[in-house]
């Protein structure tokens, strides 16, 4: 008998990313609206109802696993992992949005989960990393992909598989790397166990492909036409999948046997019941369940509407090939049978319309799939840099040079996109409505499946934006300093990363995407713990601002360097031919580490690199100034060993001057400097990335009076953020070397001064507390305390701390950690 819709359940106001389905009547599933939900089948109706609804997170979920039930729990567990990367695990006995357990480790969105019969539980991360997790304690730490891994799946108590965005898989043997599987052509999303015989993994590159463990590639399934997202295997061991082609696919002895078509555009998860039936979760929101058997089938009423709605959608053509409609034939070519399950046929209608059909081979008939529309994103994803979009457009700037890439996705405000795209590749703002005219002319067909106006992109986890005008678009956060109108944008609320991982990388605030990097190439040894429990003090990696576009940062330079030298009045001021070397050597070095994170001893700088660049600050005209305090940024973040004793005291000089520290800050404060204080402050924060900034603490306290200068009030959101990281850098030094007592003292009542005044920001107030968090933890095991009015003065903030502020987990627990330090 052939799969028919069984039941469709509707809950969750998001989409569904995420199933598992342990008994014939309980069912789990996880979706980007934050909540876990388990249904149950009511034995009175045998529906499906739901039972539990978690808000298993305050961001979304994009993995879910179960734990087969104790004595003490007789209903089982439910674990979810998601983008807050917490790992965390409910009770299904009772309706508590508290988790039981809560396992952190991951850096980055947690995307898939496994647990075995023993109740081992396997994670895997965008963080490149999977983790076994026994007893809930961190058992092994599975390292050795390059880029995300997708998915995971435990063969037994000690075998372990994981698939990755670097196209591989990997099997381990407790923490040991066994075999690495190669052969997908693109990033392997789903795995399960094959009975008899191994495994099967699925693949963007549209394949699924059966393997023993021993490597051997038994069989490969083709017919998806786009990215493959899920796999399950039903009792009688034919393969279940579901992709981003709108089909569930039911696959028997290495032939597609029937194709399920969805109304929605991605049928992101797939699960089997010990029964036979198929449990699929899509991107309209919906779980729905199909069964072979007929008594379990819906009624005639609700088959017939959801053949409608599938009827009904608008495709992309070339989700179906790619053809003119004066060589498509009539209806009459629905009388012919087709070849295979799952073959679509598209035809043309009355009045020019182009409908699809796939061919049925079950019940021997034509279905009708959609109106076939213009495409979206050449009927798949696109991949760049690692995250997915429907569309990734190739851009000519300039002949000869290389076209630059602009990606885009359906449900993304074309403004926000145009901006991004100006802002990392350094072109003027004044071409944003050019870009928005391309994007709007390269993307006019018709989309499906968005279950609601709150669709969101299933990659990057961002909410759908909405179409705003250019002015409000750009309204917010902080100007870029090299489009001098788009803005950095964040992606979410980055935090100090947490002492159980200081040397995990985390997303930078300011560009949306790039990375903080722990200072140094091996996370610093975290201090001995104090008697006295904490649980997030200390953390020990300083933060650092390191990533660059380097090729923009120089052409500006260059360009305004070429402005001053055709102009009589300022051409004195252009760079002199010996600067002009080595400047040009310096770039050519920052463009080789600043791609890797990490210094080559073979071309070092040294004083001869460092003196332009502060020749150039003392003499630039202010507003051209922003190039050059970046350079100097990445060189003290990169080369900090250049600095010479007397070359660090100057360039702090210079640094402020660039700024115009000592002028009136009243407010507004003009663009062009906000810009330059923006620059000199992260130029701070990365001078403390090593023991050297310290090594004369005198250079520290001028650092700290200069800061003091700045009203908090003067700053704009952006640049109280960077003001806390350097703070909170220089409270990692302590807890290795511990300061003066003249010097922590003054540490102090900067922090103090941000805890006092921050009503806003609470990533701000965040890395203050963190920072102040570090100098309690390191007096408590270094002798260096607070003296006693710093510490009443501690416990008089911590309690004042506005509401907003006070009652975020991560804040909540920082506030502890402090209060036990200074008991």
């Amino acid at each position: 008998m052939p799969y028919k819709l069984s039941a469709t359940l509707i809950t969750h106001t998001a989409d569904v990313r995420a199933l598992s389905s342990p008994t014939n009547d309980l069912i789990l599933s996880a979706s980007r609206d934050s909540t876990a939900v388990a249904w149950n089948r009511s034995s009175s109706t045998s529906q499906f109802e739901a039972g539990s609804v978690i808000k298993a997170s305050a961001r979304y979920v994009n993995a879910i696993a179960y734990i087969p039930p104790t004595p003490e729990t007789p209903k089982g567990f439910v674990v979810t992992g998601g983008q807050d990367t917490s790992i965390n695990i409910f009770s299904l006995d009772s309706a508590k949005d508290e988790p039981i357990y809560t396992l952190l480790g991951h850096s980055e969105n947690i995307c898939a989960l496994d647990v075995s019969p023993g109740g081992t539980i396997i994670s895997g991360s965008w963080d490149s990393t999977a983790k076994v997790w026994k007893g809930f304690q961190l058992a092994h730490d599975l390292r050795g992909h390059q880029y995300s891994v997708w998915a995971v799946l435990i063969v037994d108590e000690d075998q372990y598989l994981t698939g990755s965005a670097d196209k591989t898989i990997k099997l381990w043997q407790g923490q040991k790397l066994v075999q690495t599987f190669t052969g997908h052509q693109d990033a392997v999303r789903g795995l399960a166990l094959m009975p008899d015989i191994g495994f099967a993994s699925c693949s963007n590159d549209s394949e699924i492909r059966v393997w023993t463990l021993g490597g051997d590639v038994v069989y490969t399934l083709s017919g998806h036409t786009s990215f493959v997202y899920s796999l399950s295997v039903l009792p009688n061991g034919d393969i279940v999948s579901s992709g981003e082609d709108r089909s569930v696919r039911v696959w028997q002895d290495g032939e597609c046997k029937q194709v399920i078509v969805h109304p929605a555009i991605s049928v992101w998860a797939v699960s089997t019941l010990p029964n036979g039936d198929i449990v699929s979760g899509s991107s309209d929101g919906v779980v729905r369940v199909f069964s072979a058997s007929e008594e379990r089938w819906a009624s005639a009423e609700d088959l017939k509407e959801y053949d409608e709605k599938v009827a009904s959608q608008a495709l992309p053509s070339q989700q179906v090939g790619d053809v003119k409609k004066s060589d498509l034939p009539g209806l009459e070519a629905l009388t012919q049978p087709g070849s295979k399950p799952g073959e679509v046929k598209m035809i043309r209608n009355e009045g020019g319309l182009v409908e699809a059909y796939q061919w049925d081979a079950t019940a021997s008939t034509w279905q009708k799939i959609g109106e076939v529309v213009d495409a979206v994103g050449q009927g798949r994803k696109q991949l760049y840099q690692g995250k997915e979009y429907d569309y990734v457009f190739d851009v000519d700037i300039q002949d000869g040079v290389p076209p630059l890439k602009l990606p885009y996705n359906a449900s993304d405000n074309p403004y926000t996109a145009a901006q991004n795209f100006l802002a990392t590749n350094d072109l003027p703002a004044t071409y944003i409505d050019e870009v928005v005219r391309f994007i709007e002319k390269n993307t006019s067909g018709v989309n499906i499946g968005a279950a609601s106006e709150d669709y969101v992109d299933p990659f990057t986890g961002a909410s759908r934006y909405r179409a705003a005008p250019a002015t409000q678009a750009a309204s917010s956060e902080y100007m870029d300093p090299f489009t001098g109108a788009s803005r950095y944008r964040s992606t979410g609320t980055p935090q100090v990363p947490p002492a159980v991982a200081p040397s995990s990388n985390f997303g930078d605030p300011f560009t949306g995407a790039s990375r903080y990097v722990a200072a140094g190439q091996a996370p610093v040894p975290a201090p001995p713990p104090p008697a006295t429990s904490t649980r997030i003090l200390p953390v020990v990696g300083a933060l650092a601002f390191k990533q660059a576009n380097v090729p923009a940062m120089q052409g500006k330079l260059f360009q305004f360097d070429d402005a001053l030298r055709n102009e009589i009045t300022t051409s004195s001021m252009a760079m002199y031919p010996d600067e002009l070397t080595a400047v040009e050597e310096t770039f050519t070095y920052l463009a080789a580490v600043a791609s890797t994170g990490s210094q080559q001893p073979s071309t070092r700088l040294n004083a001869t690199h460092i003196e332009p660049v502060i020749q150039i600050l003392e003499r630039w005209p202010v507003s051209q100034l922003f190039p050059v305090i970046d350079l100097g940024r990445l060189l003290v973040g990169f080369s900090s060993d250049a600095f010479d004793a007397t070359r660090k005291y100057r360039f702090l000089s210079v640094l402020f001057a660039a700024a115009e520290w000592e002028r009136s800050w009243e407010l507004p404060v003009p663009k062009a400097r906000e810009t330059n204080i923006l620059l000199v402050l992260r130029t701070l924060a990365n001078s403390f990335l090593d023991d050297s900034a310290m090594a004369d603490e005198a250079w520290g306290e001028e650092v700290l009076k200069g800061l003091s200068q700045a009203p908090y009030a003067a700053l704009n959101k952006t640049q109280r953020v960077t003001l806390a990281t350097i703070l909170f850098n220089i409270s990692c030094y302590n807890l290795r070397s511990p300061v003066s007592a003249t010097f922590l003292e003054k540490l102090a009542s900067h922090i103090f001064v941000i805890l006092e005044n921050e009503k806003a920001d609470s990533e701000a107030v965040y890395r203050a507390l963190v920072g102040l968090g570090n100098l309690a933890y390191a007096g408590k095991t270094k002798g260096a305390r607070l003296g006693s009015a710093q510490s009443s003065k501690t416990k008089e903030l911590l309690r004042a701390l506005p509401t907003a502020f006070s009652s975020e987990e991560r804040i909540q627990n920082v506030k502890k950690d402090i209060l036990v330090l200074l008991a």
